[in-house]
């Protein structure tokens, strides 16, 4: 419960134990078994940032963070607690908060989406694991894009240019580096994989603005950003890639502050054991490098688990504030978890913390918190947790949508645009080639039919011609012969007169 005095009023024992604002940036773990309260305690918390005019981005693992959005209901048990810790006395009223749903899907939030081109072929490449040949192919694809105009937008886009360089490989080589057919497709396989786990559904326009998150309502308070993860973690590459994003992108948005009188964000990691179950190197290192670097830009990162051991050593020693749950150990495995857990505490004298760990009950914790001087303080046992103000439990996902579709966003981002980007370059410059091939293939048979028909027509000519010559031939014999007849009848007739005329005069003598 946020107090007026710049602190969070978390839980009591003989004294009230706070949170202070000014140093909840430096990060936050919130631990214990299932069923213990953590879900509470982070409600709890996210009502308080949210109250002290503090944006919270929370990923609901489980679906039972919407109940953010709807004022609680009262009950006997809340009521006897409300009661024990004068509560009503400082004003606790049940209340829903500002919060705004989001979905990598969309289906029970507003689709979140990034740009291939964002992402980034550093990105890209360490999610996917990819082989320094394959890293190389990739490194190219984004280069030809940008020498070449191409956007990067979505899926398509990246194949496309991957297709694109295979299929112009040797040309591309000469100036780009080595390109191998083997490494393109490798690389293909590779997005496939990614694809089929739901990256058609986060790459895309229009793109995220992470100062989307960090609005304030108008009495002041800051929306709680609510990510349904429900499905997403059952995508480890997908959620692995839009963490990567969102972190680099976040880190890169936020300016340096130092230290604020209170955050300029809070984010909650639910269930982050699963975050770092199989998680991806390249994962880790970023996770770390935001841990280390980003309470500096005024951000507090919180991690909910079951025990600390869940944490990279790394990460667990930035948590500065801590709020320890029950835990349970019957074996020698669990025992030391818990010695462990025990051991992440500034140790209180009163007590031993690692047995206390197994004596608490539901809404009972052992806290730490940073104090005004920076340093954490001793460990104390607190009796009673301070029950949230809003709903307890999940809203149907039709009323979440319903909401949705009644804020700000739903016109910025529910609906995917698809403008014109490589895919589209690409695929009217390969149809005007194809164009192109076929008018010259049409000119080529063109030329061929035309040529044909030339030496037909020559073909044709020349037998006319010799057909003509032999007609002639056989007119300029028959006209010989006629006159070779004629001459002899001539002859013949010139010869009968003369014989006659002689035979006549011969007669008379």
């Amino acid at each position: 419960m946020y107090t007026n005095d710049g602190r969070i009023w978390i839980a009591k024992n003989e004294t009230e134990q706070y949170l202070e604002l000014s140093r909840a940036n430096r990060h936050g773990l919130i631990a214990g078994a299932t069923g213990t309260g953590k879900t509470t305690t982070l409600r709890v918390l996210a009502e308080s940032f949210s109250e002290a005019g503090v944006p919270v981005f929370a990923a609901d693992i489980k679906g039972d963070l919407t109940g953010l959005a709807e004022a609680g209901e009262d009950n006997e048990k809340v009521r006897a607690s409300i009661e024990k810790l004068g509560m009503d006395q400082k004003g606790f009223a049940f209340k829903s908060f500002p919060c705004t749903f989001w979905d990598v899907f969309g289906e029970k939030g507003h689709p979140v989406r990034a740009t291939i081109s964002d992402m980034g072929p550093i990105l890209l490449s360490n999610i996917m694991g990819l082989t320094d040949a394959q890293d190389g192919v990739l490194n190219i694809a984004f280069r030809i894009a940008d020498d070449n105009g191409l956007l990067l937008i979505d899926m398509k886009d990246l194949r496309s240019v991957l297709q694109y360089v295979a299929d112009n490989a040797e040309e591309i080589t000469l100036t780009y580096g080595h390109v191998s057919r083997q490494s393109v497709g490798a690389l293909i396989r590779s997005l496939l994989t990614l694809e089929n786990e739901g990256a058609d559904h986060f790459f895309g326009e229009p793109m995220l603005d992470l100062n989307d998150w960090l609005r304030i309502d108008s009495d002041g308070r800051g929306y709680i950003n609510i990510l349904e993860c429900e499905k997403l973690f059952q995508k480890p590459r997908l959620y692995s890639t839009f963490m990567l994003w969102m972190l680099s992108e976040l880190y890169e948005l936020l300016p340096e502050v130092g230290d604020l009188e209170k955050p300029k964000m809070v984010f909650f990691f639910d269930e982050a054991h699963l975050l770092f179950d199989n998680c991806p190197n390249v994962l880790l290192e970023k996770i770390n490098q935001v841990v280390r670097l980003i309470r500096s830009k005024g951000v507090g990162v919180y991690f909910v688990t079951q025990t600390p051991n869940d944490l990279p050593d790394s990460v667990l020693g930035q948590l500065g504030n801590r709020i320890q749950h029950g835990l349970r150990a019957y074996t020698p495995a669990e025992i030391k978890k818990v010695n462990a857990a025990a051991d992440t505490f500034r140790s209180n004298p009163n007590f031993k913390t690692s047995e206390v760990i197994l004596e608490l009950g539901i809404g009972e914790t052992l806290v730490s918190f940073i104090d005004a001087k920076g340093v954490p303080s001793v460990v104390e046992r607190t009796h009673i947790l301070y029950p949230p103000q809003s709903k307890d439990g999940a809203l149907p996902a039709s009323l979440i949508m319903q909401m949705c579709a009644y804020d700000p966003f739903a016109e910025k981002y529910d609906n995917a645009v698809d403008r014109e980007s490589a895919f589209e370059v690409l695929e009217e410059a390969a149809i005007q080639k194809q164009k192109e091939l076929e008018e010259e293939a049409a000119n080529k048979q063109a030329a061929k039919e035309a040529e044909a028909a030339a030496k037909e027509a020559e073909k044709q000519r020349q037998k006319e011609e010799k057909e003509r010559q032999k007609e002639e031939d056989r007119e300029r014999r028959q006209r010989q012969t006629t006159l070779n007849s004629l001459k002899r009848t001539i002859v013949n007739t010139v010869g009968r007169e003369l014989t006659r005329s002689i035979l006549g005069i011969l007669k008379k003598r």
